[in-house]
Parts: structure tokens; sequence; C-alpha cells
């Protein structure tokens, strides 16, 4: 008899990048929003942003009673494995690119 072990819940994608992909589709995304839809509370999406920003992949600027967020796709994403490459070429994967040409740095 084969028994099956439960079926585990992980991604292939952390939720930093996660997170990065929902900026990149809306730059004035609410981190309520990001949160919903990372699965994620909004505490913990307020310290991803922080972490991509104080990492300087986004640059966070005050826009009335909201935030807006830039991109810097041109940085060097050092944990990608086969050479170099930016986060807008990761990006360009996991996003939509008529939205992400509209939204990068």
């Amino acid at each position: 008899m084969l028994l099956l072990a439960p079926m585990a819940t992980w991604s292939l994608l952390t939720r930093h990048a996660k997170v990065l992909a929902c900026i990149a589709n809306d730059p004035g995304v609410r981190l309520r929003d990001i949160a919903v839809v990372v699965g994620i509370t909004e505490r913990s999406a307020y310290g991803i942003v922080d972490d991509l920003t104080a990492a300087g992949y986004v640059v966070k600027a005050r826009n009335g009673r909201r935030n807006h967020y830039r991109i810097q796709a041109h940085l060097p994403v050092a944990e990608c494995i086969g050479g170099f490459r930016t986060l807008g070429e990761l990006l360009a994967i996991m996003v939509d690119e008529a939205d992400l040409a509209r939204h990068l740095a």
C-alpha cells in the first residue's frame, strides 16, 4: 500500500519576489493590497517593502496620502545562477512586459 504525504504548501518564488511583482504591476499599490495578494500580513508587507527599499531595488516616494514606488530595474540580482542578470530581466519573466515597461525606472 502506497501512502502519500500531504502536498507541501510552498512556492518557487519568495515573498520578496511576489511583493516586487505586485509593485511592478501597480507602482501605487497599497500595503493592504500587497498583503492580500501575497497572502501575508500588512505588517509583513511593510517589512518586505522596507527590505526592498533598503537594498535599493525600490525607491519609495510620498504622493499625497499614498506611497508611489519605482523599481530600479537596472540593478543586478546577485542570486541569479548562470551569469549576470538585472532586476528588470527577472521581472520580465514574472510580470506582463507591457505593464513592466510603463512602471520601471
